[in-house]
């Protein structure tokens, strides 16, 4: 963290004349924020900046409730504020304003300085971190088995055409050494795929090794994958790396497209070649992997932008295969919110029968950013509070979702995209108003209008390099000559 985000947390709390302790938190694996008693963020570690996906120069010396979609009720430092008292072991699931989903539990304890209130501090530990701690302990070889074996196509809930394609494929693909590449969303159901690829292929009893390219610091991500040398670095042992570990199994590269491009390089090199060297070491280690990766971006635009090597992709892209979003196969969502409430049936010791016709409209033009994750999180979230009751009614839906933390789609409405004089697009296509693409495209349109057709100055206009514009520019078929 730097000087100026220590300066403001002390001039906010404590004074110039105290000590710099708050560099201890700097490298915390646990996400930690300040929060003055105006409720203005003062200090905000590394940890938080990868659990919200925020940097942290768009979260200090903002409102909580600028960065957090949450309000003076739901907010657990704004309530730590006014009741003055800690807040411990709190679950809560929470979206930022720039549309990120949280799952994390919260210790939030109010700061005093000579009995008075000064701000408070909130220590965040996210949920799915430590599920996979937790997971990842030791267990007896035979309950290990048992659960990953759990998971298989048949698994994966859904009668979408789309999605039916998509396992069809995969399962194809199991049976093969070539590379797979997942494409979806965040929450569609990219490590399900991942697990039941390999749970289907000929490596099933072999090890199954899923790695969070995003999650991971990128100054030790090279010594993760690849192992390490004794003498490589003060402190460095010879470690076999992850590669090396899970020869003749599976290898699941989730995100790759968030890891360093320097490192892809690597990558692709010890792909072609079937080996591996340790960080500091001469000698190459031969190994045989069958490698899934995903991305959660469109690989061209990733390619465009700069953050995915084209020939990685290409290599690692044999099989490429895309994970339709939920708000593309709305169809299913009856399947999914029975499955749903049959699991948290069992794990809460509940008997819900389902969901009353007001929520399931909701939840049918609702546009789910958190695609099938969020889904789950929502009906979980309603089972915890609802009590006796028997159904899943609007008033048990969590603050976040009932108040429109996303965005809401018309049942059946019609719009066309603002592209004047394009005659050719198809009039019964539904939904366009909310539909990404569409605004994407009308976006684009507009920044090439006011410039004239001047690529460099609509770039800009949009935020984008001028290499990723001209690929959006022939992704909806647009030419400079049209806006001279």
């Amino acid at each position: 963290m730097d000087r100026l985000s220590h300066q403001n947390a002390q001039n906010f709390l404590f004074g110039l004349d105290n000590a710099n302790f708050l560099a201890i938190f700097d490298e915390y694996s646990d996400g930690v924020l300040i929060a003055n008693k105006d409720g203005i963020i003062v200090y905000y570690n590394q940890a938080m900046s990868r659990i919200d996906e925020l940097d942290p120069e768009n979260a200090i010396l903002n409102h909580v409730t600028g960065v957090y979609d949450l309000d003076e009720n739901t907010s657990l430092i704004l309530r730590c504020l006014s009741t003055r008292q800690p807040i411990i072991d709190e679950p809560i699931y929470y979206r930022t304003r720039m549309g990120k989903f949280a799952n994390t539990i919260h210790n939030v304890h109010p700061i005093f300085n000579q009995n008075q209130l000064v701000g408070a501090i909130c220590f965040v530990r996210d949920f799915n971190v430590l599920t996979e701690t937790l997971s990842s302990m030791r267990l007896p070889d035979s309950q290990y088995r048992m659960h990953q074996y759990e998971i298989t196509f048949d698994t994966i809930i859904g009668q979408d055409p789309a999605l039916k394609a998509a396992l069809n494929a995969a399962r194809m693909a199991a049976n093969t050494p070539s590379p797979v590449m997942l494409y979806g969303e965040t929450g569609t159901g990219k490590e399900l795929f991942a697990r039941a690829i390999h749970n289907h292929s000929p490596r099933h009893e072999k090890k199954y090794t899923p790695v969070n390219c995003a999650a991971i610091p990128e100054n030790l991500l090279e010594g993760i994958l690849f192992g390490t040398s004794k003498g490589a670095f003060t402190g460095s042992i010879n470690k076999a790396g992850l590669f090396e570990r899970t020869s003749q199994g599976t290898i699941f590269l989730d995100e790759i497209n968030s890891m360093p491009v320097g490192l892809q390089s690597k990558i692709l090199r010890i792909v072609q070649e079937g080996k591996v060297r340790r960080v500091g070491a001469l000698k190459e280690i031969k190994f045989d992997l069958k490698i899934i990766s995903s991305v959660n971006q469109d690989p061209h635009i990733s390619i465009a932008d700069g953050s995915l090597r084209s020939d990685l992709f290409y290599r690692l892209g044999v099989v490429f295969i895309h994970i339709v979003p939920l708000r593309d196969r709305i169809a299913d969502l009856p399947l999914l919110v029975n499955h749903f409430i049959a699991k948290h049936n069992k794990a809460l010791g509940k008997q819900v029968r389902g969901v009353d016709q007001q929520v399931m409209d909701i939840f049918g033009r609702y546009h789910w950013p958190g695609n099938v994750r969020e889904l789950e999180h929502v009906i979980e979230g309603a089972m915890n509070i609802m009590g006796q009751d028997d159904q899943i009614r609007t008033t048990y839906l969590q603050s976040h979702f009932a108040n429109g933390c996303g965005i809401i789609r018309p049942a059946s409405r019609r719009a066309a995209a603002y592209i004047p004089g394009n005659e050719d697009r198809d009039t019964q296509e539904s939904d366009l108003m909310f539909n990404k693409k569409e605004h994407e495209k009308k976006m684009v349109w507009q920044a090439l209008m006011q410039h004239r057709g001047n690529v460099t100055r609509a770039a800009g206009k949009l935020g984008i390099s001028r290499q990723l514009l001209y690929y959006k520019m022939k992704k909806f078929n647009l030419t400079r000559d049209v806006f001279q």
